[in-house]
């Protein structure tokens, strides 16, 4: 998430205090904030939940369409400078996770509501050839970014798609590929990396098979080597840590069925 200096700006320190000879002036120590750069354009927060308080003086701004650069230290010079009346009218785009929607505040979604829509981004996407082709594409790009890792052949991308309606199905979304691209790009690096490893000319469908095993989330990865995800919790707690620990005394009798 932004800092309070990158989302609103800031003046920079002088040492010598504006010195007439040897400081620089207060105009060239104005440092515009992420709202002041997106004037009539796009202002776009990831996460914005997570700017908690800082979240009323981007309400501020798209209500005023204009917002103040003063120094955000209290120690530095620039404390000392303020520039009234920075335009910055800008349309906001931001994003967060579902859980974390309660931590928006709430006169910003209003203003949201009021002057835009919330939407709900989709989980998948049909099932198509249009689609498919996408896929393919998407397994390309994953591809060149990472930069280490070989090509892919045709027989892994079609497990990559036989893999992207699999979890889609668990979404319940059927006829559907995922569009939970970010754990799926994660498969095509680990499948990559057991293709280096074997020095293998392409990833194949039998490193992307492979892959899947070997991606699985930790928590899953405990159960199948202890049985459960509680008794392995216990082999990596000593007898004092079990003793001293509540939560441990009140659940040590209980096995993953209570998740059922």
């Amino acid at each position: 998430g932004a800092s309070e200096t990158e989302l609103l700006g800031d003046v920079r320190h002088d040492p010598y205090g504006g010195h007439d000879k040897i400081g620089v002036p207060a105009y060239q120590r104005v440092i515009p904030g992420a709202i002041h750069e997106a004037h009539e354009g796009v202002l776009f927060v990831d996460e914005i939940s997570h700017l908690g308080s800082l979240q009323r003086y981007i309400l501020t701004a798209m209500q005023d369409k204009k917002f103040p650069i003063t120094g955000r230290n209290p120690q530095s010079s620039g404390a000392s400078v303020k520039v009234e009346n920075v335009p910055c009218d800008f349309i906001l785009v931001a994003a967060c996770n579902m859980q974390d929607l309660e931590n928006i505040l709430s006169p910003l979604r209003s203003r949201i509501i009021g002057n835009g829509y919330e939407v709900l981004v989709d989980i998948a996407m049909p099932d198509n050839s249009h689609n498919r082709a996408k896929y393919a594409q998407f397994v390309a790009q994953e591809i060149a970014m990472d930069g280490h890792v070989p090509h892919a052949a045709i027989d892994a991308v079609e497990e990559i798609i036989s893999e992207g309606k699999r979890r889609a199905r668990l979404d319940g979304q059927m006829n559907a590929l995922t569009l939970r691209l970010r754990e799926l790009g994660g498969l095509i690096r680990a499948a990559g990396d057991i293709a280096v490893m074997e020095k293998s000319k392409y990833i194949t469908a039998d490193h992307v098979r492979r892959a899947k095993k070997r991606s699985e989330p930790v928590e899953e990865q405990i159960k199948q080597r202890y049985g459960s995800y509680q008794k392995g919790m216990t082999h990596d707690i000593s007898d004092a840590q079990k003793q001293k620990s509540e939560y441990y005394l009140q659940n040590e009798h209980i096995d993953d069925s209570m998740y059922q």
